[in-house]
């Protein structure tokens, strides 16, 4: 698990146990049916697996404005490091060039430096090795996205799991009763339901919608980078191939 993740795990933690406090904290202070009932209130109403969910809002959140930060295209293929590894081509300095991938990694360096120990070989192998490098590469940042999905798919079936233990809830005091019992005994198991229905639905939305647009986006950084290696490394292809 890297650094950034066991991070993000103990940021979500503990907001959620700092939520918990709170919730216990209300739960001292009840209310009368006749007052006004918060929007926080209400969702605190959600137990335990309200909470759970609140943090994987807190860790989606957390994991969207990385992405933002990290996954774009300055920071993969970096304008001025494209434009040095450029010039280091034309002047045929590919030693230099090697120094440079190798002391700035990222998807572009590390695709490049796949296919510059191979120059003077086969240009399939040159082709081969960036080619590896860069389905790895791929892979990472795919692998990176994936924590966004896993929330966006684990929220709603939180929020099911949290709906059918609401209406155990409810049944259970419908069997418990004489008599036919009062809404006000019904209405913890079905708020327990709605709410984490409604925390589920809240945070898988737009939880998804995020993972989409960051795979689109690796999608498309992926194809530049292909096209940018190739460009620099058309020069060892052969006269013939090129021609044909």
């Amino acid at each position: 698990m890297s650094k950034k993740v066991l991070l993000l795990v103990v940021l979500t933690v503990a907001l959620t146990l700092f939520a918990t406090n709170l919730y216990a904290q209300e739960a001292d202070s009840r209310r009368t049916i006749s007052e006004e009932i918060s929007w926080f209130e209400t969702i605190m109403q959600g137990g335990v697996i309200g909470f759970v969910i609140i943090g994987l809002s807190i860790a989606a959140l957390a994991l969207t404005i990385e992405h933002f930060m990290t996954i774009k295209r300055d920071a993969l293929v970096p304008p001025e490091l494209l434009g040095h590894l450029e010039s280091l081509f034309e002047d045929e300095e590919y030693e230099e060039a090697m120094t440079l991938c190798e002391s700035a990694p990222n998807f572009l360096t590390n695709v490049i430096a796949a296919g510059l120990p191979r120059i003077g070989q086969p240009y399939e192998q040159i082709e081969a090795a960036m080619q590896e490098a860069g389905e790895q590469e791929a892979v990472k940042l795919h692998q990176k996205i994936s924590y966004l999905s896993l929330i966006g798919n684990i929220s709603p079936m939180l929020g099911l799991f949290g709906t059918v233990m609401g209406m155990i809830v409810a049944f259970n005091i419908i069997a418990k009763s004489q008599g036919a019992p009062s809404p006000a005994d019904l209405a913890n198991g079905i708020q327990i339901a709605l709410v984490t229905t409604f925390l589920g639905l809240f945070v898988a939305i737009p939880t998804v919608s995020a993972y989409f647009y960051f795979r689109n986006k690796v999608i498309r950084i992926v194809m530049e980078v292909g096209q940018i290696a190739e460009e620099l490394m058309e020069r060892f292809r052969p006269a013939e191939e090129i021609a044909a």
